[in-house]
C-alpha cells in the first residue's frame, strides 16, 4: 500500500522524500494561515458574522488543498483569495449596498459557471495558449508581488502620501523583527540550510515571543465556531441575481478568481519545475480541484477560493507532490480546534519568507527574451503591474492586451494563437468591467 501511493505521487520520480513533502506542506499553512484571521475580519465588514467565516475559511481552504493534492498532485494549496473578499465586502455590500446573502449568492453562480467551463476543458485551453516567456514573466511577477507583500506586511515599505510607498520606520520593533527574520533567513538560504526557510520563521516567532514584540496566546485549544449563520444561505438567495448589476458582480468574480489562479498556477508551476513543453500536467484536474472549492466554500460561507502565492513557500522548501498540499489541508483542518495558537504567526513572520521567495520565483524572468521588444514590452507589463496594482489579475490583463498589438507591429500577428486575439478582447471587457463595478 505504502509503495503504491509512493509511485502514485512520484515521490521518487520528482526526487523528494515524504519528510520533505510534509515539512513543505506545513511550511505552506504556516505562510498562509493569517487568511484564517484575515478573511472574517475583511468579510465581517460585510454584517457575516466572523466566526462562522473562520470555520468556513479553514474548510473550504482544507477541501481545496487535499483536492488538488488527490486529483492534480500538485504541491500548490487554495483558500479564499485576497483582494475579491475585499471586493466581496467594500465595493458589493457597502459600495452597491447589497446584502452579504446575495453577495454570497453570486460566488456560488460564478463557481457553477467555473465548472462548466471547467468540464469543456476552456480553462486548461486558455493556460496551454499562453506565450512561454509571457508564463515566465507571471511567475517572476508573482514573485515581485508577494515581496512587496512581505515587504508591506513586514512594516519595511509603508504608505507614502507624496510617493504612494516609501521606507518603514525604523523606531518600530516590529520592523527590526522583520529585518531579523529577513536576515536570519536569507543566510540560511544562502548556506543552504534543508528547511532553511521554515526555520527561519521559527528563529523568527521564537525571537518575537522573547522580546515580546509577539504576545503568547491566552489558550492553545478552542471550540469551533458555528457554520449556521452562512452554511447554504447562497443557495437561497439565487434567486436575488436578477438584475445587469448583478450578473457585473458574478462576472467580476468568475473572471478575477479564474486569472488569478491561472497565474497563480503557471508561476508556481515554473517555480517547482513542473512545466513541461510549456503545459502544465494535470493542469485539468488542478482547475477542476480548485472550482470544486470554490463552490464548497460558497456553500460554506466564504468568498471565491483560489489557488495560493504562499504555495511558493512550500515549493522553496522542497515541496513537489501532491503530499505537500494534502498535508497543507490536514493542517487547516487541525487549525479550526488551535485557532488562539496560530496567532503568534503575525506577518513578521511571513514577511521575510514571502520576500525571499519573492527572489527565488524572479529567478525565471531570465527566461524572456528582453532583446524582442514585441516580447519585451508585454512581459515587463505583466512583470510590474502585479505589484503596482497589488493585483495577479489585473498584471495578467495589461500584458495580455499589449502582447498581440506588439506581435502585430512586429509583423509576427500569425504567431499569436486565436485564443490569445479573444483574450485581448475578454481583457478590455475585463477592464471594462472593473470600472463599472
Amino acid at each position: 500500500m505504502k509503495e503504491k501511493l509512493l509511485t502514485y505521487f512520484e515521490v521518487k520520480k520528482l526526487n523528494t522524500t515524504v519528510r520533505r513533502e510534509v515539512l513543505a506542506g506545513f511550511t505552506t499553512f504556516i505562510s498562509m494561515a493569517y487568511i484564517l484571521f484575515v478573511n472574517p475580519s475583511v468579510l465581517g465588514a460585510s454584517g457575516m458574522d466572523t466566526g462562522a467565516v473562520f470555520t468556513a475559511t479553514a474548510l473550504a481552504s482544507a477541501i481545496g488543498c487535499i483536492l488538488m493534492g488527490i486529483l492534480a498532485r500538485l504541491p500548490i494549496a487554495t483558500a479564499p483569495a485576497l483582494g475579491i473578499n475585499a471586493f466581496f465586502s467594500y465595493s458589493v455590500c457597502i459600495g452597491m449596498g447589497v446584502s452579504w446573502q446575495t453577495a454570497l449568492a453570486a460566488v456560488f453562480v460564478a463557481s457553477l459557471i467555473f465548472i462548466l467551463i471547467t468540464v469543456f476543458k476552456l480553462r486548461e485551453m486558455i493556460i496551454d495558449a499562453i506565450p512561454r516567456d509571457l508564463k515566465f514573466a507571471i511567475s517572476g511577477g508573482i514573485g515581485l508581488f508577494i515581496a512587496f507583500l512581505g515587504l508591506s506586511e513586514g512594516g519595511l515599505i509603508v504608505n507614502n502620501d507624496s510617493t504612494l510607498v516609501g521606507l518603514g520606520s525604523f523606531t518600530q520593533n516590529n520592523t527590526w523583527l522583520t529585518v531579523f527574520g529577513l536576515l536570519i533567513t536569507a543566510i540560511l538560504v544562502v548556506r543552504r540550510v534543508p528547511g532553511g526557510i521554515f526555520v527561519g520563521m521559527l528563529a523568527t516567532t521564537t525571537l518575537g515571543i522573547l522580546t515580546g514584540v509577539i504576545a503568547l496566546p491566552s489558550a492553545i485549544v478552542s471550540s469551533v465556531p458555528s457554520l449556521a449563520p452562512t452554511f447554504m444561505v447562497a443557495v437561497n438567495h439565487v434567486k436575488d441575481i436578477n438584475s445587469l448589476q448583478m450578473w457585473v458582480v458574478v462576472l467580476t468574480f468568475l473572471l478575477v478568481t479564474f486569472f488569478d489562479t491561472a497565474g497563480t498556477l503557471v508561476g508556481l508551476g515554473n517555480q517547482a519545475g513542473l512545466m513541461k513543453d510549456n503545459k502544465m500536467p494535470r493542469v485539468g484536474k488542478a482547475l477542476a480541484a480548485d472550482s470544486t472549492a470554490m463552490l464548497a466554500g460558497s456553500l460554506l460561507g466564504t468568498s471565491p477560493v483560489g489557488a495560493y502565492v504562499e504555495s511558493s513557500a512550500g515549493i522553496a522548501v522542497g515541496g513537489r507532490s501532491g503530499i505537500t498540499a494534502i498535508t497543507t489541508g490536514l493542517f487547516f483542518v487541525l487549525s479550526l480546534f488551535f485557532s488562539p495558537l496560530l496567532s503568534v504567526v503575525t506577518s513578521q513572520v511571513t514577511a521575510p519568507a514571502l520576500i525571499i521567495v519573492g527572489v527565488l520565483m524572479a529567478q525565471s524572468l531570465k527566461e524572456i527574451k528582453w532583446n524582442q521588444l514585441e516580447i519585451a514590452i508585454p512581459s515587463f507589463l505583466i512583470l510590474i503591474g502585479m505589484p503596482l496594482t497589488y493585483s495577479i489579475s489585473d498584471g495578467i490583463a495589461l500584458g495580455f492586451i499589449f502582447y498581440p498589438v506588439t506581435m502585430l507591429a512586429a509583423k509576427r500577428g500569425r504567431e499569436v494563437s486565436p485564443i490569445m486575439y479573444i483574450l485581448f478582447f475578454v481583457f478590455i471587457g475585463f477592464m471594462w468591467i472593473l470600472n463599472v463595478k
